[in-house]
């Protein structure tokens, strides 16, 4: 049997996620070069890096500057991420690299916005973990720390994310000895607020999830559910681990004020039902957001 053929993805989608790029990277050297420079702050991964390296190199060196550092420690990263991911993502990401190398160099012409700690920490967080979210949510990355971590925590007992945790702390450590101790606690403020914002942006503001109600008034229950939350009900068959009995369980999705309500109405038909409550990342179709109160 031959292969499948996959659709191309069409021109005007992929002109789309080339502009989202473009708009995140030109963000996140906004913000770099505007806020946190001037007042000798850091971004976490490969960004922080090529930020204290810049800092720590004579001007007279020319072109070994933040732009072509970025892109220089971000290029394996690209190529593993070509590997493991594929060339989209790859492409997606030198883009992006290379238009934050570009845009950095732009605004490094211009004077910064305040010179207040406070505002360029909150700030710039906000607007950097807005360019590297659009980033990531059109298939791209602005830093290589992630790429490596999910090749490394295939032979290391760490999960991706205290990897990178365990980077950055190493990254700010290291920025309280060239930089100062007080501009790396509000680079850590700094990179907290853009690692919130870069979650906002990546899975959306509208924090939603997932019920899995194990009952014997299913009817009843996701009747209940329909009619006063407004959201449809999914029925699935399983069977108890230890009686070897089949139950009927309800799967609904819901918005994160729903849970409450939802909860109310369960204990209200059923206190004995077992009910399992999961945060999602995403949910489309079914138009979701058109529930009724």
């Amino acid at each position: 049997m031959a292969p499948k053929q996959h659709k191309k993805e069409p021109l005007k989608r992929v002109l789309y996620r080339v502009l989202m790029i473009i708009i995140g990277a030109c963000l996140a050297a906004f913000a770099i070069e505007r806020l946190l420079v001037p007042n000798k702050m850091i971004d976490g991964g490969i960004i922080g890096v090529s930020l204290i390296l810049d800092y720590l190199i004579p001007d007279e060196w020319g072109l070994l500057n933040f732009a072509t550092l970025v892109i220089i420690l971000n290029a394996p990263f690209m190529y593993f991420g070509y590997k493991q991911i594929g060339k989209t993502f790859m492409l997606s990401t030198i883009l992006g690299v290379v238009i934050l190398g570009g845009a950095e160099r732009y605004f490094h012409h211009f004077a910064p916005l305040t010179n207040q700690p406070i505002l360029a920490a909150v700030f710039g967080g906000l607007a950097l973990g807005l360019g590297v979210g659009l980033v990531i949510r059109h298939g791209g990355s602005l830093d290589g720390t992630e790429i490596l971590g999910i090749l490394l925590t295939k032979k290391i007992p760490f999960s991706v994310g205290e990897f990178v945790m365990f980077v950055n702390v190493f990254i700010f450590g290291w920025a309280a000895f060239v930089l100062g101790l007080e501009p790396a606690m509000y680079s850590v403020m700094t990179y907290y607020i853009a690692s919130k914002m870069i979650d906002a942006v990546v899975e959306g503001l509208d924090e939603t999830r997932a019920a899995f109600i194990v009952t014997d008034y299913y009817e009843e229950i996701s009747s209940a559910i329909l009619h006063r939350l407004g959201r449809g009900t999914t029925k699935l068959i399983g069977k108890g681990g230890y009686t070897d009995e089949q139950k009927e369980i309800i799967y609904a999705v819901i918005t994160r004020l729903e849970v409450t309500k939802l909860k109310s109405i369960i204990n209200e038909i059923d206190p004995n039902a077992f009910i399992t409550i999961m945060a999602t990342h995403e949910v489309r179709g079914a138009r979701f957001k058109s529930a009724i109160h």
